[in-house]
Parts: structure tokens; C-alpha cells; sequence
């Protein structure tokens, strides 16, 4: 059985304690004087209208308080923390609302606070070379960065889709270790870019008291690269130090020996003083080449013009151009045009037919891909497996400059070069520069 238990509100409460104290003193007044029942009800009746309207009067800013504090609450309920209450009486519930204010305003700095740091951190991990992935305990993506959908083939957002949807896309061997769900190295082989080494690192957090697994992919192949790099760039830095230390006194000593050689009827001296020369020339030109390698500047981004460039280019090396309308590309023009240049240069001496030199030119929602071809020799495995060393060459007059020129070009654009024999014969250098940087 229940019962119905009536419920007031704090005004009416005061009224009703405020009539019953009004009350019993005239009644127990009445009693013991015996007076009659219409002046008890007439002092009743006016005691209880003066009791209550100063009930009201001492309730109403009260319940005004009570009011804004439930208000307030509300707001904190929805989320809403730039809404301040504006009563402001002299009494508990004035300070309670003060105090309210006060929590208001903090509250609404610390949000701010984590909002800025939540879009620094999403600015960071969106820029990433490494692919992140949360899912929730049902299987649910609430999180990736541009990294993660490069690397599982996504067109579009991966938030909201479930997990296994990914396998549908994704390479065989990523697949076999997201299945495999633990920390690990797996390659993956594509025809189209060399063999990449990825790092797989797994972790579970709690977060909205709901358990989440973070997927995190780092891939090696390009830090070992860069690694391998900066050891040969040491190396090239040290040798141009040494060569330039020697090669300054050399020229001073041969200018004063021609001067000398002026007062000698000996013919040879010219020619010995000529080869001399030629050779400082030469070393000048070769430790300028590998210092431009050692000292590559940071790419200066601007908007490549595709026609103009290429028109260029066709001035110096023949080939034949197969370009999509519209492609826009963010790059360091003079470092892009260098890379062209390199690379058309090894196509002419592949000793393939002009007409068989071609450069395609396209673009995607992701990146640019410039692919340079020819019908040469191509490269052994050998060869291609060094191609991109510094001072690897396969020439006689070599410096093994020019392919690792072109890969710390494309390296410094966060880009990515690979040579590839095609089925035919020839020699395929395929280019890809990121859109976004």
C-alpha cells in the first residue's frame, strides 16, 4: 500500500508554519479569557493575512535564489558553462549563488583549456607519420589520423566504422596483424613502392569508463633510411672540409707558379700548369655537388606552375608528356626542378630511344605521382638495391650524386621515390609528393 504524501513548496511551508505561530497564541489567549468566537476568528482571520504576507515577502527572494541555483545546475547538466546568475542578495543563498559564479568561471577556463590542448593534440596526430587507430568495445572506430587511412586505402573517415570493415581494403599482411593484435614488425610488399617494415604497437586505455584499443603503426623503412643519410651526409661534410682546406692553398700556389713560369722559356710548364688547374676545377665542382647534397635547405613551398616547368625541361631533354589538367602541387620549385632534371638525365644516357622517354604527370586526393620511364637497359637487383647510395655509381664518370640527390629531394618533401624494371625493358622511377605537408 502507498501513501500520498503531499509535497510544498518552501513558500507555502512558510506560510503554513507562519499561520499556525499566528495562531496558537490567540487561541491560547481566547481560552483563558473567555472571549467569544468572533473575536477569535476576526484575530484569527487577521493574524493569518499579516503572517502570511510577510511570509511572502521574506520567501520571495529565497525562492528567487533557489530558482537561479536550480537554473544554473541545469546549465552545468547541458554542458553550458558561460551563463552566470545575477541574483546577488546579502544572505546564505546569495553567497551560495556567488559561489556558484565563481565555479562557473573556472570551470570555463579549464574547459577552454582542454579544448585548445584536445585540437593541438588532433593537429599533431592528424600530421603524424604514424597511423593511429582507436576502437571501442564494440568494435567501433571513434578515432584515426590522415596516416591511418593512407595506409588502410580509405577514401573516406574511418569514425564510425567498424573495425573488421577495414580488412576489406587493406593489404594482406596488415590485415594478418591486426588480426594477430600484438606488438610486432610485418612488411609490406607493393608492386608500385619498395618494400616498407612497419612497427606495430597495441595498447588498451579507459576512457568514458568504457574500455578502448589503440592501434599505433610506425613505419622503419623510412627512419633507417634517414639514418643511413645522415651518416653518408657526416661523411660527404668531412671530406669537403678536408678537400676545400687543401684546394685554397693549391690555387694560391699554382697562380704564383704561372707568374713564375712567365720568366722560363719552357713550353711544357704551360701544360703541366693547365692539367693542374683542370684538375682543381674539377674537385671544386666535385665537392660543390656533394655539398649541395650535405647541405640540402628546407623546401620553400609554393605553388608549382606544371606547364611552365615542363616546357622548360623539354627545352633541355627531349620526352614524351602524358600530364593531367589541373594539377596543383605545394613544392620547392627549384629542388622539383632539379629532381626532373636528374632524372631525365639518367633516362638519356639509359641508352634508350628519345621518342621512348616519357614523364606522366597525375594527381589523386592525396598526392601528386610523377612517373619517369624509358626502354634502356634497366637496373640489375643489385644496382637498384644501391641506386640511391651516395657515391653508388655504375658510370665511368660518375659521382653517384644524382639518384641521392633526387631521394633526399623527395625525402625532404615528405615524399617517397622507387625504381622499378619494367616487363618490357627499361627503367621506371615513380615519385610520390604528399598534397598536405
Amino acid at each position: 500500500m502507498t501513501s500520498n504524501r503531499i509535497n510544498l513548496t518552501i513558500t507555502q511551508q512558510l506560510a503554513l508554519i507562519s499561520a499556525v505561530a499566528a495562531l496558537v497564541p490567540v487561541w491560547f489567549i481566547s481560552w483563558l479569557t473567555q472571549l467569544s468566537w468572533q473575536w477569535v476568528v476576526s484575530v484569527s482571520a487577521i493574524s493569518i493575512l499579516i503572517c502570511g504576507y510577510l511570509a511572502l515577502r521574506l520567501a520571495k527572494p529565497l525562492v528567487q535564489g533557489v530558482q537561479s541555483l536550480e537554473t544554473g545546475l541545469l546549465n552545468f547538466k547541458d554542458g553550458e558553462l558561460s551563463s552566470l546568475l545575477a541574483y546577488k542578495a546579502n544572505n546564505e543563498v546569495g553567497k551560495l549563488c556567488q559561489l556558484y559564479n565563481q565555479t562557473a568561471k573556472q570551470l570555463r577556463q579549464e574547459k577552454q583549456w582542454i579544448y585548445q590542448r584536445e585540437l593541438m593534440l588532433d593537429k599533431v596526430l592528424q600530421s603524424s607519420p604514424q597511423a593511429v587507430i582507436l576502437k571501442n568495445d564494440q568494435g567501433f572506430i571513434v578515432y584515426s589520423n590522415h596516416s591511418a587511412r593512407d595506409l588502410l586505402n580509405a577514401k573516406s573517415s574511418l569514425e564510425g566504422s567498424q573495425f573488421s570493415t577495414l580488412f576489406v581494403d587493406a593489404h594482406p599482411q596488415l590485415v594478418n596483424a591486426l588480426e594477430r593484435g600484438v606488438d610486432g614488425l610485418f612488411t609490406l610488399d607493393n608492386q608500385q613502392q619498395e618494400s616498407q617494415t612497419w612497427h606495430l604497437a597495441t595498447g588498451k586505455l579507459l576512457l568514458n569508463n568504457q574500455y578502448h584499443t589503440l592501434y599505433v603503426f610506425k613505419q622503419l623503412t623510412r627512419e633507417l633510411s634517414r639514418q643511413e643519410v645522415e651518416v653518408w651526409k657526416k661523411v660527404i661534410r668531412i671530406i669537403s672540409h678536408e678537400l676545400n682546406n687543401s684546394l685554397g692553398p693549391m690555387s694560391s700556389m699554382l697562380h704564383s707558379g704561372k707568374i713564375l713560369s712567365e720568366k722560363v722559356d719552357e713550353p711544357r710548364l704551360s701544360r703541366v700548369f693547365s692539367t693542374i688547374e683542370e684538375r682543381i676545377k674539377h674537385l671544386n665542382e666535385f665537392v660543390q655537388g656533394y655539398g649541395k647534397f650535405a647541405k640540402l635547405p628546407t623546401p620553400q613551398l609554393t605553388r608549382i606552375n606544371w606547364p611552365q616547368l615542363l616546357k622548360q625541361l623539354k627545352n633541355q631533354w627531349a620526352f614524351c608528356l602524358n600530364a593531367h589538367a589541373d594539377v596543383t602541387t605545394y613544392a620547392d620549385h627549384t629542388q622539383i626542378e632539379q629532381l626532373l632534371i636528374n632524372l631525365l638525365k639518367n633516362a638519356h644516357e639509359s641508352e634508350s630511344n628519345i621518342e621512348q622517354i616519357s614523364v606522366n604527370l597525375s594527381q589523386d586526393a592525396n598526392c601528386t605521382r610523377i612517373t619517369i620511364s624509358d626502354q634502356g637497359k634497366g637496373m640489375s637487383e643489385q644496382v637498384m638495391a644501391n641506386a640511391l647510395i651516395p657515391f653508388y655509381s655504375t658510370k665511368a664518370t660518375g659521382s653517384g650524386l644524382g639518384l641521392a640527390l633526387c631521394r633526399e629531394i623527395v625525402e625532404a618533401h615528405h615524399g617517397q621515390i622507387s625504381l622499378h624494371n619494367q616487363p618490357n625493358g627499361g627503367l621506371s622511377v615513380h615519385v610520390v609528393l604528399p598534397n598536405k605537408q
